[in-house]
């Protein structure tokens, strides 16, 4: 392991030696990791939290065969320790990465491709929010669905992470913004990030609230993180040639008996991902992207992440039961060092 400060033997990290609850994390110790070619050894200072991580914890989101077991998709820190191979970086420099895993750690490995360095006048706990959700509102909202000047997209989950960062970046690239989400104080919220319409869906009809700000045109894209259950109101969202981009199924990934005749009639396109399954050279190809366009809108102060609540590595069990309350309003966060 070359280009290495000296380091201690153990970490402290969260275990989790059963599927459950938030209770069946664990505090616990670990040899440190040691970066593989192309991989740097980060220690973490911030961690994010996010609903993967939810997901790994009840046992329905499996880290892949070569990740790291630990919770953790994001984090903040500094380089330690270089593996074979990687140039771009060196110890010292500090840098935020989207993880495979091993994030709720004290060190953790990411391959360099997936890191970036911290916004000029961030902190850790500000860098370690912008991963995982930039990388994902970057590859699907934009690569994947094209998100572009003057269109129009409706993004459900207003006030999460995700919405919150998707929000910000389609107002900065001159689209026009609907959101959905739970109560006023959200909405709210939505409408002071840059949408020019939040819908309280527990109180409204997002597909009927759609057509009428539309003019019965609906929107250009929506970005849905609910699946099953908002799939066919989706579809009648959507403007002729729109695009139903899912990242999530909250509300289920089974939708049954739903009418399918609108993506013919409609020319719609239904695309979605998972961010966790790409290959190296796909995430680098975002990290890319997010460097080059999105970096200088968060130096300049365009896009910022919203924090919501910051808590210690030894509290992950109150950051789950938050994050699994959805009361809070954008991101979640440990403070690891």
């Amino acid at each position: 392991m070359p280009d290495t400060m000296t380091l201690p033997a153990t970490m402290r990290f969260i275990d989790l030696p059963s599927h459950g609850g938030p209770e069946v994390m664990r505090l616990s110790q670990a040899p440190l990791p040691i970066p593989a070619k192309g991989e740097i050894l980060v220690r973490v200072e911030a961690a994010g939290v996010n609903r993967p991580d939810v997901a790994q914890r009840q046992g329905t989101y499996p880290p892949p065969k070569d990740a790291s077991p630990i919770l953790g998709l994001e984090i903040a820190g500094e380089v330690v320790a270089l593996g074979d191979g990687v140039t771009e970086f060196k110890p010292g420099d500090r840098v935020c990465a989207l993880a495979n895993g091993g994030g709720y750690a004290e060190y953790c490995t990411v391959p360099a491709g997936q890191a970036l360095p911290f916004p000029k006048g961030y902190d850790a706990v500000k860098a370690a929010a912008l991963p995982e959700t930039f990388f994902t509102v970057w590859a699907n909202l934009f690569q994947m669905a094209g998100l572009t000047e003057g269109e129009s997209v409706l993004i459900h989950g207003g006030t999460s992470g995700i919405g919150t960062a998707a929000i910000q970046l389609a107002k900065a690239f001159g689209a026009e913004i609907y959101a959905t989400a739970g109560s006023a104080e959200k909405c709210e919220a939505c409408v002071t990030l840059g949408a020019k319409r939040a819908i309280n869906y527990r109180e409204e009809d997002f597909a009927a609230v759609i057509k009428a700000e539309t003019g019965g045109k609906g929107v250009d894209i929506v970005l849905d993180m609910i699946g099953a259950a908002y799939f066919e109101k989706n579809l009648a969202a959507l403007a002729k040639d729109g695009c139903l981009s899912i990242i999530a199924f909250l509300g289920g990934a089974v939708a049954e008996k739903v009418n399918l005749t609108p993506i013919m009639v409609k020319r719609l396109t239904v695309t979605g991902s998972t961010m966790r399954p790409r290959t190296a050279d796909e995430k680098r190809a975002i990290r890319d992207d997010l460097v080059e366009q999105v970096w200088p809108l968060v130096e300049n102060g365009q896009v910022a992440p919203v924090i919501n609540r910051v808590f210690t590595l030894d509290e992950a069990v109150e950051a789950h039961r938050l994050m699994e309350s959805s009361n809070h309003i954008g991101k979640i966060v440990m403070r690891v060092a």
